[in-house]
């Protein structure tokens, strides 16, 4: 039996806040098909709202704050991961993009991950497709193939219970291949990263070449 590392990001401002229901359902359905799969999940959340100004601050000064250097290491461990956003002005959160942007580029390398939205109207129901698989895929995350949106009307379809089912059933079954570990064990250094990134994890680069003494005030030899 596995257990799945699993944390839900949520960009709801509100208390209680549809954006975070819509992550908790994806989240419990997650752990409920897991279960019957004979593995467990446990659960962290991310509330974007407490992080608001540790956030601002790291996108104008580069520097983490206790409480976004802890998500960021929950990240780092995850093994799934569900993105809820509210929708504003026809587009997603930009406390949510502005989070996602400050991470290391190579945090969520593979990592398996559902996508979901909320607004008032159905106007918005492609903000998801439209914006978020972008800006995950700029991370080389695996997104699951459902996206999930939920208007007010929404929450009386019966059929968003089963668009939640099938994202929350695409994410155990990723969770469950190894994909996202087998990557960074067997094809990490096929990817192009940045120097300082993922903790140092491009321990491959030779700080004794000729190029990065020149880089770091030094002389060529």
């Amino acid at each position: 039996m596995s257990t799945f590392k699993l944390v839900v990001v949520s960009a709801g401002t509100s208390d209680p806040s549809s954006t975070r229901l819509l992550a908790d359902r994806v989240a419990q359905r997650a752990g409920a098909l897991a279960g019957e799969r004979g593995h467990s999940v446990t659960l962290k959340v991310i509330d974007l709202r407490e992080l608001a100004t540790e956030v601002t601050t790291a996108l104008v000064s580069q520097l983490t704050g206790p409480r976004l250097a802890k998500a960021v290491a929950a990240l780092g461990e995850a093994d799934g991961i569900v993105v809820s956003t509210p929708v504003y002005k026809a587009g997603a959160s930009g406390l949510l993009t502005s989070f996602f942007q400050v991470l290391d580029n190579d945090l969520l390398i593979a990592k398996p991950v559902v996508l979901a939205a909320t607004a008032g109207t159905a106007r918005h129901a492609l903000v998801v497709d439209d914006q978020l698989r972008g800006l995950f895929a700029y991370l080389r995350t695996t997104t699951v193939p459902t996206s999930l949106f939920a208007s007010t009307e929404d929450w009386n379809d019966p059929a968003l219970p089963k668009r939640i089912d099938r994202a929350a059933l695409e994410l155990v079954l990723l969770m469950a291949s190894g994909f996202a570990q087998q990557i960074r064990d067997e094809s990490w250094q096929s990817y192009q990263h940045e120097f300082g990134s993922a903790g140092g994890t491009e321990i491959s680069i030779d700080l004794d070449s000729d190029m990065m003494r020149l880089a770091t005030g030094g002389s060529a030899s």
